[in-house]
């Protein structure tokens, strides 16, 4: 297997502060969904429930506070997950992806995501 594939860019932060672990199962959470980083968080809050205080606080400083939308980075995600070994049917299935999409992704390689065809663009 290859070395584990480098984020993208929109994604660095998220993955120097969480760790390549900790920002995959960030993504799966809040992935696509729209969040409030405080510079000052609050324990009540899902986001310091699931990564602590501190690296709650660090991703509203290297991000930005206020609500951001999280991205769902189910590319890269197939492509770490490749790069462990983990089969195309089964990182199909952890990310709700046909194996389809999934072998696309990995063909592409990373970086080179080619967005799909059939979908229509959120730009």
């Amino acid at each position: 297997m290859t070395g584990t594939p480098k984020p993208p860019a929109h994604i660095q932060p998220y993955v120097e502060i969480l760790g390549i672990d900790g920002a995959i199962d960030f993504f799966l959470e809040f992935g696509g969904s729209e969040i409030y980083l405080s510079a000052t968080p609050k324990g009540k809050s899902r986001l310091v429930q699931h990564v602590g205080a501190q690296r709650a606080q660090e991703l509203a400083v290297a991000v930005g506070h206020l609500k951001v939308r999280i991205p769902t980075t189910k590319p890269w995600i197939a492509q770490v997950w490749h790069s462990r070994g983990l089969p195309v049917a089964e990182i199909a299935r952890r990310l709700h992806m046909t194996d389809v999409a999934v072998r696309r992704w990995l063909k592409a390689g990373p970086g080179n995501i080619a967005p799909d065809p059939r979908q229509p663009s959120l730009f």
